[in-house]
């Protein structure tokens, strides 16, 4: 019996008939899965976080997704703007709420990052989610969003690409390998050696060698550990905790890490993998610790499995990673692996 025990799994079981047809609860900790994609499904693109620069980049997010065989149906707010967020916070909730209550929408897409989605947790209607578990794509500042729907309802969310990022040959044929495909997907670091002797680029290091298996949980580092001793925050008990981050200086990935461990966090986890941390370098000088020395400070001591340099975060190239899809992970070799589906057929 996994960490929530027969008693909480025996109660999300017990629920499944009251929250329809389409909410199967799965049988390890308690997760719901949402179903898989066809090509001629319905997606909605919505805007939880900041609003685009140029109205183009919405256009381009409704064009990729129709390329991957969708059909797009955009949120009734998507294209608003209120200063840095992507218009009021009960118009952007509306557009979720909405999206998830609609039986002919399967999946929700979030069109870009930013800031504001933690805005947004308080007026989410968790019941509805619950009630209607559908695919959830977005990362970043949409880490806020999959750890309260994760901590709420225990729904599989997707952090990977925007719709308004890059939709590049790797990241598209991801897409549809999981969500059309179902596929058990092994997120293994693409080999570029060029002309280099040995690749230099996109390489993986064991922090701590060893194997671990558990939950993934995460995202962006400095949205997790904003949502500290909010009701949002997702349980960490034997967890893979997997972060990644942007612009941050060392010193602050360094404060926010250590909020990690003083809350426990980090004490509860059974493993770690660390992405990019994309214009994270310290500078000129020597007045700041490098990341590999604050991942050695913070990870290195707790003796678990832990690797840097994971394809994920602010980057060209990047895996769709499912937030509470049970995995293994394998420290050594860089690489971590679906054990069981984390889609519905």
């Amino acid at each position: 019996m996994d960490r929530r025990g027969f008693i909480a799994g025996a109660a999300l079981a017990g629920l499944a008939p009251l929250l329809g047809s389409g909410a199967a609860v799965a049988a390890a900790g308690g997760r719901l899965l949402p179903r898989a994609l066809q090509p001629g499904d319905t997606v909605a693109l919505v805007s939880p976080s900041s609003p685009v620069d140029d109205s183009l980049d919405l256009m381009l997010a409704a064009e990729v997704l129709e390329a991957l065989g969708l059909r797009v149906r955009p949120g009734a707010h998507y294209g608003d703007r209120r200063g840095h967020l992507a218009g009021v916070d009960a118009a952007r909730a509306h557009d979720l709420n909405a999206a998830f209550a609609d039986p002919g929408i399967r999946a929700v897409v979030c069109v870009r990052g930013g800031s504001g989605a933690a805005r947004l947790l308080p007026l989410l209607d968790y019941d509805v989610i619950r009630a209607n578990p559908k695919v959830l794509l977005g990362y970043s500042d949409i880490t806020a969003l999959h750890c309260a729907i994760q901590a709420r309802t225990g729904l599989v969310t997707f952090h990977g690409p925007n719709g308004s990022g890059s939709w590049n040959s790797f990241n598209a044929d991801q897409f549809r390998r999981l969500f059309f495909g179902r596929e058990l997907m092994h997120y293994r670091n693409v080999a570029e050696a060029g002309d280099e002797l040995v690749q230099r680029r996109n390489r993986t290091m064991a922090i701590t060698g060893g194997r671990a298996r558990g939950e993934l949980v995460g995202g962006n580092l400095a949205v997790l550990t904003a949502l500290a001793g909010s009701p949002y925050m997702p349980d960490f008990d034997g967890r893979i905790l997997f972060l990644e981050d942007v612009s941050e200086a060392p010193y602050r990935v360094d404060r926010m890490l250590g909020t990690l461990k003083l809350m426990g966090a980090l004490d509860r986890i059974a493993g770690f993998i660390f992405g990019e941390c994309t214009d994270c370098g310290p500078g000129e000088g020597y007045g700041s610790l490098t990341l590999e020395q604050i991942l050695d400070d913070h990870i290195r001591p707790l003796g678990i499995p832990a690797y840097r340099g994971a394809m994920i975060g602010h980057i060209r190239r990047q895996f769709i990673v499912p937030v509470g899809g049970r995995v293994e992970m394998d420290a050594d070799a860089g690489e971590f692996r679906l054990l069981e589906p984390v889609l519905r057929g």
